[in-house]
């Protein structure tokens, strides 16, 4: 434990001298941003909706890129290396573009389980991220209990909650992770649950062992989360149209907490 004479107030909380609170938020002039020593803003432009998605996409490319930049500054990877994972970056939006291009695909498929009353994500390391935001924006516009997992937690009592008709939703853009998610997915679908599995083009032996597939664009590993995110965010909210929702402004949420 640090001394508490080498620590100083920042941010709400402590920190030690020499340390500084770094902050990525989207409003300028914001508390966070007044509290923090330095700020890196998105300038993602207002954000209307309750349950943004703007907003992610934009802090998950910021923080993308500092992880890059801190790679490179302390030499972990070459110049080569630090220039491949730029470029990679500089895709992203046209991909994401292509991701939404099969918008209509998912809204078909978000209208046929629009009465599902349990939904579960499951997947490894950044699919298992990935999918913590699609389980979120689901439950918050649709009003749809959703959970996300760690594939490899499901056999530990989860999977005791799967049954005919359960909607498991895979999440398999890692390729070392790939073969165990689908193992996992094989599990829950001998047990009643209906599969969709969201992966990148190219794997298309994902639809041998799934109901309904969802493809996005290929990039870097890395960075796959920001095109991964994107069929899963309309997913929650066709679900929510489907339903005769609101949208931008679902119950019980607010843009602003003001409470602990």
């Amino acid at each position: 434990m640090w001394n508490r004479r080498f620590y100083r107030k920042a941010a709400g909380g402590t920190h030690p001298i020499g340390w500084s609170v770094e902050a990525v938020v989207n409003v300028v002039g914001s508390s966070i941003a007044r509290e923090a020593d330095h700020v890196l803003y998105t300038l993602a432009g207002p954000e209307i909706s309750v349950a943004t998605t703007k907003a992610y996409s934009a802090q998950l490319v910021a923080v993308d890129c500092l992880a890059v930049q801190f790679a490179f500054v302390r030499g972990m990877i070459t110049e080569e290396q630090y220039s491949y994972y730029i470029s990679e970056l500089q895709t992203i939006p046209e991909k994401i573009q292509k991701a939404l291009e099969d918008k209509e695909r998912i809204q078909w498929f978000a209208a046929k389980h629009a009465n599902a009353h349990d939904v579960f994500f499951i997947g490894r390391g950044i699919d298992y991220a990935v999918g913590l935001e699609g389980s979120l924006k689901l439950k918050e516009v649709s009003y749809v209990h959703s959970e996300a997992y760690a594939a490899g937690e499901l056999k530990h009592g989860t999977i005791s909650l799967i049954e005919d008709g359960t909607l498991v939703i895979g999440v398999l853009t890692q390729r070392e992770l790939y073969e165990k998610t689908i193992s996992n997915m094989v599990e829950c679908k001998s047990r009643g649950a209906y599969l969709m599995g969201l992966t990148t083009f190219g794997k298309y032996e994902t639809e041998d062992h799934v109901d309904f597939t969802v493809y996005v664009p290929r990039v870097d590993e890395h960075f796959v989360g920001s095109l991964a995110v994107v069929p899963l965010q309309l997913l929650g909210y066709y679900v929510s149209v489907a339903k005769g929702l609101d949208v931008d402004k679902p119950r019980n949420l607010a843009k602003s907490v003001t409470v602990e």
